[in-house]
């Protein structure tokens, strides 16, 4: 599942609804993550138990965890959790660096 994940790839991890704690505000449990965390959710109305993705891009990865930043994001999860939603392909250059001599 979290195979060739690298810096740059939007991943997603798949988070429970906990609570809901103002009307714009749940909190979500996230797998591997260990602490509950609160995300900002205005669009819909998820109730308690209810699963939501949430998707960020990768900041950080070491052997076995990946570090997901973003807007309403930012948490090491395992792995073995998180789903590759778009690789993160380099821009290509067009024109060099250094202009040929004259």
């Amino acid at each position: 599942m979290g195979k060739g994940i690298k810096v740059g790839d939007v991943v997603a991890v798949t988070a429970t609804v906990r609570r809901r704690v103002t009307e714009d505000q749940v909190s979500v449990s996230i797998p591997s993550y260990g602490f509950p965390h609160s995300i900002v959710d205005r669009a819909t109305k998820v109730k308690r138990g209810q699963q939501i993705e949430l998707t960020g891009e990768v900041t950080r990865v070491d052997e076995d965890t990946v570090t997901i930043g973003g807007r309403d994001l930012g948490v090491t999860v395992g792995i073995g959790t998180v789903r590759l939603v778009t690789s993160y392909v380099a821009p290509t250059r067009r024109k060099p660096l250094v202009d040929k001599p004259t």
